[in-house]
């Protein structure tokens, strides 16, 4: 009998599963567990909003450092330590700021001289003659800021003596479509000689010579010519040089007074801001036969 209650009260002191402490060494709560499994580790990534926003203003100012970037978002209410702006410069292969300030991309550039750039490019018509098919190179420039586009001239064989009676044209003191500009964008055609550019210098214009192969950095002209040739000039074979500068002279009216760019907010180059007059009838202008 002694030796009996002795095992109990052995029993009750340590835990065993006879005794009454066999709560202590139930089954674990896999519930709990399972919830802390899900939770990934380490801390929360940044939201994408935020990751997106600081790419933005290091793209849009290339001279921010982090500690700038961090003070701007934390203006607009965004809390973010400056390791994880540079984290997330470096995921997307931004440098630091005096590296990134360094290298300006071209967009910067055009920015910065909206106003004093225009742009110049040739492009060429077949023109059907009496001798029969002749082409002919058209010579246009352009102000970038309004895309405003003068056609400076077309000749069948662009020559010297040709283009520098075109660059006084363009550069006349009274009303040259290139007055008061700084920058003319020009490709590495053969057609620009030297006399050109140095006609260009002399009126204090100064040409920059895009890399070779770079269509995308003349890209204004480059989708005027697109949309000259695929609103007007691809539909109507020209019939002589009169027919082909009656042409241009309708797409250039089509173009600054009628036709809406993109670029300008779905606007008129030459089109004046205002209410619309519900009480006049609308009217239909045909040119070129109906054309445009």
């Amino acid at each position: 009998m002694l030796t009996m209650l002795c095992q109990k009260a052995f029993s009750a002191r340590s835990g065993t599963p006879d005794g009454p402490n066999r709560s202590a060494f139930s089954a674990p709560d896999r519930s709990r567990m399972d919830e802390s499994d899900k939770r990934p580790a380490g801390r929360p990534r940044t939201a994408s909003t935020i990751a997106e926003l600081v790419v933005r203003m290091a793209q849009e100012n290339p001279r921010w450092g982090y500690t700038r970037i961090r003070g701007a978002l934390g203006v607009l209410g965004h809390q973010v330590g400056r390791n994880t702006i540079k984290r997330l410069l470096l995921e997307a292969g931004l440098e630091p700021a005096p590296e990134r300030g360094r290298s300006g991309c071209w967009s910067t550039f055009l920015r910065a001289y909206w106003d004093a750039i225009a742009a110049a490019d040739f492009f060429t018509v077949e023109v059907l003659t009496l001798s029969g098919l002749q082409r002919y190179c058209v010579f246009f420039v352009m102000e970038l800021k309004t895309r405003r586009v003068e056609i400076a001239g077309l000749a069948p064989v662009p020559n010297g003596p040709w283009l520098a009676q075109v660059a006084r044209n363009v550069l006349d003191a009274v009303d040259g479509f290139l007055l008061g500009k700084r920058f003319l964008i020009l490709d590495r055609d053969p057609l620009y000689t030297r006399g050109f550019h140095a006609a260009l210098e002399r009126a204090g214009v100064q040409p920059v010579r895009l890399p070779p192969r770079s269509p995308n950095l003349n890209a204004f002209a480059e989708r005027f010519i697109l949309s000259a040739r695929s609103e007007c000039l691809n539909h109507v074979v020209p019939l002589g040089e009169g027919h082909l500068r009656w042409l241009l002279k309708e797409y250039m009216a089509h173009y600054h007074g009628e036709r809406t760019h993109r670029g300008l907010g779905n606007k008129l180059v030459d089109g004046q801001d205002g209410v619309a007059n519900l009480n006049v009838p609308v009217k239909c202008r045909k040119r070129v036969g109906g054309l445009l």
